[in-house]
């Protein structure tokens, strides 16, 4: 059985992760918004995940009717977009690159990033990173952890699906490349 104690110390013994941030150090997840074993009444297969926008709930199927729930956060209005998507890369520590249209959005978050920013705890992307295809080609969205874990059941990213730290640790230990992701 997945308990609070059990899913924590080993999240945090499997990845090493530690918050280097002020902000993550102080940050206590919600009870509500840890990952939790559910029984789900969707037709969703097994290996599958599924990220429901307007419960801020990520999905890892693991038997019919039988889930990981994860909370997430999800792209602010007009971000979002939904669809069907393969995991095809898996990354530990990833590097960042803001789009195009994120630095015309906003040129004063993100022109000084335009070339790159390496992996960290200062990086958006946070610890793990899975990256999701359509087709062969990369969408440019992402699942992955953040070092604003206080942002976490709400809409605020650039389209991306965000979990804490540990939790993105946690599923990407168990979703192998090739997985079914779906964004309703």
């Amino acid at each position: 059985m997945l308990t609070r104690r059990t899913f924590l110390n080993s999240a945090a013994a499997a990845t090493g992760i530690a918050a280097a941030t002020p902000a993550a150090a102080q940050y206590l997840v919600p009870e509500s918004q840890l990952p939790r074993l559910v029984q789900i009444d969707r037709d969703y297969a097994p290996g599958e995940v599924h990220v429901e926008p307007a419960s801020f709930k990520l999905y890892l199927m693991l038997a019919p009717g039988q889930a990981i729930e994860y909370s997430v956060g999800i792209g602010r209005a007009n971000l979002y977009e939904s669809g069907d998507f393969l995991i095809q890369a898996k990354k530990e520590w990833p590097s960042w690159t803001p789009t195009p249209d994120m630095i015309e959005r906003d040129p004063a978050s993100y022109k000084q990033f335009e070339d790159g920013m390496e992996g960290g705890i200062q990086n958006p992307l946070g610890a793990r990173a899975l990256y999701l295809f359509v087709g062969g080609r990369d969408t440019f969205l992402r699942i992955h952890g953040t070092n604003a874990p206080s942002t976490i059941g709400s809409a605020v990213s650039n389209g991306c699906v965000r979990l804490v730290n540990s939790h993105i640790s946690d599923l990407y230990n168990r979703v192998p490349l090739g997985t079914r992701a779906v964004l309703h």
